[in-house]
């Protein structure tokens, strides 16, 4: 009994040496943003992040391990006492707890001042470490959301929309979270062929249809997309609206909730499917502009595939500290596993996998910033437009991977929800590879913007002031020059494209590196 006593020892032992504070532990974390935001604005910041930082590592992930329990998901509950329909989403207590700890940050209330992209995705890395842990979704909803209306609503509807957004108190009737519906069951990645019919009588708009992945089903307001009768087919015949989910009396606007969505990952998050009976919507934007709604959807995805990759930074950090320290206390064969020569090769790839995408994924939302700012260039946005698409892709496989190696590092225990995160670290990170653009999805963008908009040239230019600090540099640009002409003479492009992304988003991250 003396070796079982022991080995519990060291497992408690480990248990109490993880990090208390992910913020204060994560220098590398800390070497990026001073890089970005700049030394001053860093030491300005600098103990808010570390108190969330705290709470994330000890009450924040309490909580996150509450809410997803089986027990504790949540449930559809359609009519109040005396038969009213309510459509009410109920959650266990500790959902709501932990989402008052996240909006209260001012995450989302920052974004009354645009350019401030990467000081909100620090906090979301933060988050991260804790899987989506419900609200991560949640709050990049909130932000394309928030995005659009302030870039494509008019003066009257931001004015009455935009100041719930930005409330901090999450309990407060007057506060707004945001939601975006695209996806119809014929239509995901194929946007073009949506049914929802909007119509208008002069006054106000109507929707009727059936969206088919409603992630934040519970959202105060949806952004939806919708065909105006008598619109042509296909994109140009959408347009963008925003939706609230109850009218001003507190009855639900036309919105009947069939079902939530039974996940892999992202559980304590509801997902739904919804059907809109000529519910009240306002429209983002000229509603009968062909040329309207690709903007509107360039803002909503590229936002939140931003927030996927940094859902995915987080979960890597996680793995880190938890493999890491794992192998210092874990004794196998009278010695500690971190000895042995291939959990210490293991432990030093999920290291630098996880600092490749916290370099890459900092510098894409500085370049964000900039152009949220008005500083950017045409360079920037057509290096933000390629890279965006890649890191996504790129980031949501390689946690997936990392998660992998961590579960790998402990064993058996790896498998166990209750003995780590990392198992809810894995669902979560199958559905960010999923969300925002399957792969394919992505690499197909990308080779089309490499053919039409020749985003490569902005994109090598970038790097090519990096090789005097990096020279190694200049052997992989060399390299990926050649890769990316080759593949646009290849008759096979549309098979050979992953394999350039794959070479091209590693060289980004290679470059950004600190």
């Amino acid at each position: 009994m003396r070796a079982n006593d022991d080995a519990r020892a060291a497992l408690a032992a480990w248990r109490a040496a993880k990090a208390a504070n992910f913020f204060d532990g994560d220098t590398f974390l800390q070497t990026v943003l001073r890089r970005h935001l700049g030394e001053a604005r860093f030491e300005r910041e600098r103990a808010a992040l570390s108190a969330f930082g705290e709470e994330c590592a000890t009450v924040i992930d309490t909580l996150a391990i509450e809410t997803n329990r089986d027990e504790n998901l949540p449930v559809l509950r359609r009519w109040d006492g005396i038969g009213r329909r309510t459509e009410e989403v109920v959650f266990h207590p500790a959902y709501h707890e932990l989402g008052r700890r996240v909006y209260r940050t001012g995450l989302i209330a920052r974004y009354a001042e645009p350019g401030h992209e990467t000081l909100q995705l620090a906090y979301c890395y933060l988050l991260g470490m804790n899987g989506e842990a419900g609200h991560l979704c949640p709050v990049a909803c909130t932000a394309g959301l928030v995005k659009i209306l302030q870039q494509r609503a008019t003066p009257e509807l931001r004015d009455r929309l935009l100041p719930g957004l930005f409330h901090l108190d999450r309990d407060d009737p007057a506060h707004f979270h945001g939601a975006q519906f695209l996806t119809e069951i014929q239509g995901g990645s194929d946007v073009g062929s949506n049914a929802c019919v909007a119509r208008s009588d002069g006054n106000e708009w109507r929707i009727s249809g059936e969206k088919w992945f409603c992630s934040v089903i519970d959202a105060d307001l949806y952004l939806v997309t919708a065909r105006p009768q008598g619109a042509a087919g296909g994109t140009r015949g959408l347009a963008g609206f925003v939706v609230p989910r109850r009218l001003p009396d507190g009855a639900p606007n036309g919105v009947t909730v069939r079902r939530l969505k039974y996940k892999l990952g992202t559980r304590s998050m509801a997902s739904g499917e919804a059907d809109f009976d000529d519910a009240l919507a306002w429209p983002v934007g000229d509603p009968h502009d062909p040329t309207a709604f690709n903007g509107v959807v360039d803002i909503v995805l590229n936002t939140s595939r931003l927030y996927n990759a940094v859902a995915s930074c987080g979960s890597m950090r996680r793995v880190e500290i938890e493999a890491t320290t794992y192998a210092e206390h874990r004794v196998a064969f009278g010695r500690p596993i971190r000895e042995f020569p291939l959990v210490r090769q293991t432990l030093e790839r999920i290291t630098r996998e996880t600092r490749l995408a916290v370099a890459g994924t900092f510098a894409l939302a500085a370049i964000a910033d900039r152009i949220a700012r008005g500083e950017g260039t045409d360079a920037d946005r057509a290096v933000h437009r390629l890279v965006v698409n890649m890191n996504k892709y790129w980031t949501s496989i390689r946690a997936t991977a990392v998660i992998h190696d961590g579960i790998e590092i402990l064993g058996g225990n790896g498998a166990i929800e209750d003995f780590s995160v990392l198992p809810r670290l894995y669902r979560d990170s199958i559905v960010c590879e999923s969300w925002e653009g399957t792969h394919n999805v992505l690499c197909a963008q990308v080779l089309k913007d490499l053919h039409k908009l020749r985003l490569h040239e902005a994109f090598f230019a970038s790097l090519e002031p990096l090789v005097a600090a990096n020279p190694a540099l200049a052997d992989r640009l060399a390299a990926d020059r050649a890769r990316v002409a080759a593949l646009l003479t290849s008759p096979d492009a549309e098979l050979e494209v992953r394999s350039v992304v794959d070479a091209l988003i590693q060289t980004w991250q290679l470059a950004q590196l600190p």
